[in-house]
């Protein structure tokens, strides 16, 4: 028998502008809508009558056969759900069958005190998630480097970044708790520790299990809440296999309820479609709801007809089928990267080989090694003026630093070139190297 946290756990989690909220006076009451007898004079719904769709038709490659297109049409019941306001929540057929997936992939089942919140891609949900539980100018921890996407929010609530740092494993755990272990008394500890733990962007890490663990055990200790954001979970590609989540490693701990998930439908079926979903305790997805609908109600009603539909003819087989084509796709582009990185590369850059994901985070020697202040070199002049000059778009590493500063790391994305182009990009950095070098 899983044990979960109660509902009051969360009180002194939740933010003053979470608190703050009341429930939609309309969306509150739909539920009631389908009561056996019921008629609605509720809520200031068009009529679908007016709507000109009359079908939609879904043509896909087959997970199991790229050559064969499998077509699946949406119509009926299943086309008027998807033209018309729906749950704030999500579409009840497309969250039970993510319900299944989190079973599934997760261990996790009903009844464990969490639920699903679907949203307009999971940094949707991320940033609800976020408002609903830092005040402005609490402290947070946030993994350094850090997705850059993220900062943002945290920085419009003036946040204090409590930054923890990363190596090739994952979270430092170590550093973790020496940080709050040392945490001044007369200050609140941070509430939330936010992560990326496979293939991160940027670095390309993915957190071993015993790193994970050991983060679980200090949220456990010093009472956090952990944000897993993990886009990148289903584009492992590493020799290994794929360490489980936080979200299924909870299951260890005397109760659940310290994890807040969030996936990506992005990198597997279409980042224009925009779906995202969160999993995390029933406190906190409502709090999340609320803001939503007052936000933008929902997400689209047709976007997650479309992608239930498809995923619900594909079944879950197959769905892992495609997950799993799609991240041995993504190896190959990384094989290609690092072979020319070898090539034009060594000696004037490192890195660790990424096992998931579609970023290279690799350190610039901009100084030969036997160079008295090697190591105090930045990349950002270099990629932002000298790369440009040469024709090569990269990230200097300083913007995913949350409290800033200078770093030689770069970020370079390997999803969309093909081996051409890669190797002229890396031909280019080569250059740029050592001229930087006075070579």
């Amino acid at each position: 028998m899983v044990k979960s946290l109660p509902a009051e756990f969360y009180t002194n989690f939740l933010s003053a502008a979470a608190k703050a909220r009341k429930p939609s006076p309309i969306r509150g009451l739909y539920p009631l809508e389908s009561r056996p007898g019921m008629i609605s004079l509720l809520a200031g719904k068009p009529n679908a009558a007016t709507f000109p769709l009359t079908s939609v038709q879904l043509r896909a490659r087959s997970p199991t056969d790229p050559a064969q297109e499998l077509t699946t049409e949406l119509s009926g019941k299943a086309l008027a759900e998807g033209l018309q306001y729906g749950p704030t929540a999500g579409l009840p057929g497309l969250i039970e069958w993510i319900h299944g997936l989190q079973a599934r992939e997760h261990g996790r089942g009903k009844g464990e005190g969490w639920r699903v919140s679907v949203g307009s891609g999971s940094q949707d949900v991320i940033h609800k998630a976020i408002i609903a539980l830092v005040n402005p100018g609490e402290p947070v921890l946030v993994e350094s480097p850090v997705y850059a996407g993220v900062l943002p929010t945290f920085e419009s609530l003036n946040c204090e970044f409590v930054v923890v740092p990363t190596d090739a494993h994952g979270i430092k755990s170590d550093s973790l708790r020496s940080t709050l272990e040392n945490w001044p008394a007369s200050k609140p500890k941070p509430k939330v520790l936010y992560t990326v733990p496979y293939g991160g962007n940027p670095t390309g890490m993915t957190a071993t299990k015993e790193r994970r663990q050991e983060v679980l055990a200090l949220a456990r200790e010093h009472n956090f809440l952990i944000l897993e954001d993990d886009p990148y979970y289903y584009l492992y590609f590493g020799a290994a296999p794929r360490p489980p989540s936080y979200f299924s490693l909870e299951l260890e701990q005397p109760e659940v309820g310290r994890v807040i998930r969030f996936d990506s439908l992005s990198k597997i079926l279409s980042s224009g479609i925009r779906i995202g979903f969160g999993s995390g305790p029933e406190p906190i997805m409502t709090a999340i709801d609320m803001h939503t609908a007052i936000a933008n109600l929902q997400t689209s009603s047709l976007t997650q007809a479309i992608t239930h539909a498809l995923l619900d003819s594909w079944g879950y087989d197959n769905f892992k089928a495609h997950t799993h084509a799609v991240s041995q796709f993504y190896k190959g582009k990384r094989d290609v990267f690092e072979r020319l990185m070898k090539k034009y590369l060594d000696g004037l850059a490192e890195w660790d080989t990424p096992e998931a994901g579609m970023f290279f985070w690799f350190k610039l020697l901009l100084k030969a090694p036997e160079t008295e202040g090697a190591e105090e070199e930045d990349s950002e002049a270099v990629i932002r003026t000298k790369a440009l000059e040469k024709g090569v778009l990269a990230l200097p590493g300083t913007v995913f630093l949350p409290d800033g500063g200078k770093t030689p790391y770069v970020r370079a994305a390997f999803s969309l070139l093909d081996e051409a182009d890669v190797e002229e990009a890396i031909k280019r950095l080569r250059e740029v190297v050592l001229e930087a070098r006075g070579a």
